[in-house]
């Protein structure tokens, strides 16, 4: 297991089998909609060589995750060799504390190991509004493809529904 950050009671490291179904847990006492399987399929990605999936850990206990996808096959830069995080997430109870930074550091840095642009989409409801702050804050960029829904560019007065599926394309720059 590789260790990415470890100062601070925060712990970044290789996400476990384990974890899956400790996150799912802790995401359906906060009242999300979870399944282990999402999980699952990130660690599957990990060992196929595909990403690399990271969890927080905060004085011990589970309290974040994220993903890199090191040439990802979907959204604005897909099929160009761009890294893309995916599925970045901090438990409600752990907020504030710079874990999301850290998964965040520990996430671009990897990425630049790849390429010199990472990317990311985001989404639009206001259950993303903390995520779109800290993208901006960090240098993210939008991509300027516009809105996609379900994976495709949401044409102008095309109808979509500001659910998960919707999301803005962003990009920084690594180097």
């Amino acid at each position: 297991m590789k260790i990415y950050y470890d100062k601070n009671n925060i712990l970044i490291r290789d996400m476990q089998q384990s974890d899956a179904q400790m996150i799912t847990e802790e995401e359906i006492a906060q009242g999300w909609d979870a399944s282990v399987e999402k999980y699952e399929m990130r660690l599957r990605d990990q060992n196929e060589g595909k990403s690399v999936a990271l969890t927080a850990e905060y004085h011990g206990k589970i309290a974040g995750y994220i993903n890199v996808y090191l040439d990802s096959k979907w959204g604005a830069f897909a099929n160009q060799g761009y890294p893309e995080i995916v599925d970045f997430g901090v438990l409600e109870k752990y907020r504030k504390k710079g874990i999301g930074s850290r998964l965040m550091d520990a996430a671009e840095q990897i990425a630049s190991e790849y390429s010199d642009i990472v990317y990311l989409g985001v989404g639009l409801h206001t259950g993303y509004g903390s995520a779109q702050r800290m993208y901006v804050k960090r240098g993210y960029i939008p991509d300027g493809t516009g809105v996609w829904y379900k994976d495709e560019i949401c044409g102008q007065y095309a109808d979509c529904c500001n659910d998960d599926d919707l999301v803005l394309y962003f990009s920084k720059e690594l180097k």
